[in-house]
């Protein structure tokens, strides 16, 4: 069964940055399309950026732009690049396959304050 482990979150000042790296254990890990989500405190899981397995990003609208995501197949690792970070980005944020997920990881908190 597949493990995911998320990491890099902190607090931040807003305008900051911050890089999330998952690693997946298994060895199927490159030939799905990854996806990193968040969940702010009251809101449902939305999914913010996810990569095909050739490296092709998709953002969602309000973080396009700021984040950039990537991976290593090689490590099993998909990552979060998160500038200009606004308060509005405070979430835990989570890693995952894009469809048909795998058992959440504990996720990592960012807090971004005004």
């Amino acid at each position: 069964q597949v493990q995911l482990v998320e990491s890099g979150g902190g607090l931040v000042q807003a305008g900051g940055s911050l890089r999330l790296s998952c690693v997946a254990s298994g060895s199927i890990f490159s030939s799905n399309i990854m996806a990193w989500y968040r969940q702010a405190p009251g809101k449902q899981r939305e999914l913010v950026a996810r990569i095909t397995s050739y490296g092709t990003p998709n953002y969602e609208v309000s973080v396009k732009g700021r984040f950039t995501i990537s991976r290593d197949n090689a490590k099993n690792t998909v990552y979060l690049q998160m500038n200009s970070l606004k308060p509005e980005d405070t979430a835990v944020y989570y890693c995952n396959r894009a469809f048909a997920v795998w058992p959440w990881g504990q996720g990592t908190q960012v807090t971004v304050s005004s």
